[in-house]
């Protein structure tokens, strides 16, 4: 039997309306490869099973391995969390639109995914809007990009216009910039997208996005490197006919302290914790021993002094009968109290607690 014969026979299981381009693994001596013997792969074999065309020519060549190390995408994890929150953001930005522009407003999420940060500014239109923000808990930033479109939007519904069924919603003059009055416009809305962001991470976790700055050129908008990796979310806003995007951009450094919270499938999802163990060492803590060591008198000496020492020395102490002595654990002060005798042995009533924390209900006075 031929090599061609023995190939098909291999593939005698497929559809025969796929053409063989279709298992590039075909005739490139995978076979032998599977068999377990020591093959090294070639150029021609690696470019085929990365799906490459050998056969192509020119500058837009390039071999499998430079092809994954150039891709744009970014292996990320699923934060299902997330999802929630911008979820629960999306119905919160509407009613708030809603009271901000007297306008029919509907907010909706039209996409969530991850990438580089660099690719994604590329993409993004030059007449955009960036606003900068600052997760203080986090202790990193953001940005909201808002389209042209509807910045525009904003404004017009701001300042007492209405779109006319019988004329296209005007659009922005190509080139033109921002102008201060827009801005000014803007940056409130800006201000109630962040409180609602702020409200929809509450019930995960308590943070505050302060708003640093709006940029109208991605340059001066970077949060982080271009390589770094990033969650972009757009969420579209309809104005009945008129409105447009508003992009939410978070690096994953930034969501980094709160992973394991966006990582759960439900809220309150508790990866390993045991409530009843817990409560069980609780209870066994309060039967531990503990060794407190009653302190007189604390004096520094030289270590000549202490050389000269011999039995028969006597070493004075200067405090006074009615003086407290320090009750330590280790070297943990805790309670500090005046000796006495207590059914023939010398006690120690605790007369003050030390490094008591406010708030706590300890008594004051144990014997």
């Amino acid at each position: 039997m031929s090599d061609d014969r023995q190939a098909d026979t291999t593939f005698a299981d497929r559809d025969p309306g796929i053409p063989a381009a279709a298992f590039p693994l075909a005739g490139n001596g995978f076979a032998g490869f599977e068999e377990g013997n020591d093959q090294v792969l070639s150029q021609a074999e690696i470019d085929s099973f990365f799906g490459k065309d050998s056969e192509v020519s020119g500058p837009s060549k390039s071999s499998g391995i430079e092809r994954v190390v150039s891709t744009s995408g970014i292996s990320s994890e699923r934060l299902p969390m997330l999802e929630v929150v911008f979820d629960r953001f999306t119905r919160i930005l509407t009613t708030s639109l809603r009271n901000f522009t007297s306008d029919n407003v509907e907010a909706s999420m039209d996409r969530l995914g991850s990438q580089r940060f660099g690719d994604y500014l590329e993409n993004v239109p030059g007449q955009a809007m960036f606003a900068v923000f600052k997760a203080e808990e986090w202790d990193n930033y953001g940005i909201l990009v808002l389209s042209s479109s509807l910045i525009y939007s904003i404004v017009d519904a701001l300042l007492g216009g209405h779109v006319r069924n019988d004329c296209p919603t005007p659009s922005r003059q190509t080139g033109r910039h921002h102008t201060a009055i827009e801005r000014a416009l803007i940056e409130p809305m800006v201000r109630i997208i962040l409180d609602d962001l702020e409200t929809s991470f509450s019930p995960l976790c308590a943070v505050n996005f302060h708003f640093e700055r709006l940029e109208m050129n991605s340059r001066f908008a970077m949060v982080c490197r271009a390589g770094n990796g990033v969650i972009t979310s757009r969420f579209g806003i309809d104005m009945e006919g008129r409105g447009g995007d508003v992009d939410i951009v978070l690096p994953h450094a930034t969501l980094e302290p709160v992973r394991d919270i966006l990582l759960q499938q439900f809220m309150g999802e508790k990866f390993g914790h045991d409530g009843m163990w817990e409560s069980h060492l609780a209870e066994e803590l309060w039967q531990t021993d503990l060794t407190l060591d009653a302190v007189l008198e604390e004096q520094t000496v030289n270590l000549r002094d202490i050389m000269k020492l011999a039995p028969g020395d006597q070493l004075l102490l200067r405090r006074k009968p009615e003086a407290l002595v320090t009750l330590r654990c280790g070297e943990h002060a805790l309670f500090k109290g005046r000796v006495g005798r207590k059914q023939g042995q010398i006690a120690v009533k605790i007369e003050e607690v030390l490094n008591q924390k406010p708030g706590t209900d300890r008594a004051k006075s144990y014997s």
